[in-house]
């Protein structure tokens, strides 16, 4: 997720990289995901840090026979969003239902988890610390069924046309995403290299897909305000790039308002495989 603060987590926000997201996600994961499947008559899903439910809207769909998604968040507004906009069907009709537990994801333990035949997230590892990835990986092999997680930030973006000062943003972006929160250092970019080690330190196998959002004049109102609040974040860890006299910021936002820039911000998805 790009932003960690309140308003990261709006359904306005949420609702508006939706689209980008779905198109992002890797089709060649889900593909695995359901030769995994293909046999199972009934799947119950564990969609940790939900959100409005938008990977279970994506993800249900494609997915055979019938399915229980348990949405789990921390905030109990958007868990209700989630509930109540989610996917009625899979990929063969099967029935989606949906049940909804409230609580810290960083903290689930494999008792909250039992029963799960695929654990999802979406934009979750990057707000991870190293401790909680590594407690979550444990987790989810103790529970010993597939994860997918998808659309980790990896520190890459590429505007086209460049401007100068765009990696030095970018630098500054990256620090802020491994700020400490409370005191703990934050995995930003780094998540999905820690990931891989967790998992495949205790037997699993992951695979990692590129999940590029690639955001052209269609996208203009998104890219605005994901640029807005990639520059302020940018600022706010470096100061001294906001009081150049380059006008920046309102180059760049003027030319994404008028569909005239294009941004790649690169993620990744993993599957992970238990042995």
């Amino acid at each position: 997720m790009e932003t960690i603060d309140s308003a990261g987590y709006s359904p306005a926000w949420l609702g508006l990289r939706e689209p980008a997201d779905a198109q992002a996600r890797s089709t060649e994961l889900v593909a695995e995901l359901r030769r995994l499947l293909a046999a199972a008559g009934h799947t119950q899903v564990h969609d940790l840090g939900c959100g409005t439910g938008s990977m279970g809207r994506w993800l249900a769909p494609q997915l055979p026979g019938s399915q229980h998604w348990v949405m789990h968040d921390r905030d109990a507004g958007l868990l209700g969003y989630a509930r109540a906009r989610m996917a009625p069907a899979g990929a063969d009709g099967g029935q989606v239902t949906v049940s909804t537990r409230p609580g810290d994801v960083a903290a689930l333990s494999a008792d909250d988890l039992a029963g799960a035949d695929l654990i999802t997230a979406s934009a979750l590892l990057d707000l991870l610390t190293h401790d909680e990835l590594d407690a979550l990986a444990q987790t989810c092999l103790t529970v010993a069924c597939p994860a997918l997680l998808t659309l980790t930030v990896v520190g890459e973006v590429r505007f086209h046309p460049a401007d100068p000062l765009d990696d030095e943003l970018a630098a500054a972006f990256n620090d802020h995403q491994r700020r400490h929160s409370a005191g703990r250092p934050l995995l930003g970019p780094d998540a999905v290299e820690a990931a891989t080690e967790a998992f495949t330190r205790r037997g699993a196998t992951v695979l990692v897909r590129p999940s590029a959002w690639q955001l052209g004049p269609e996208h203009a109102e998104l890219t605005t305000r994901w640029l807005d609040g990639w520059i302020e974040t940018a600022y706010e860890q470096q100061p001294e790039l906001a009081g150049r006299p380059s006008g920046y910021r309102q180059r760049r936002l003027a030319a994404a308002t008028a569909g005239e820039l294009r941004v790649t911000v690169e993620h990744r998805d993993l599957l992970v495989l238990p042995k």
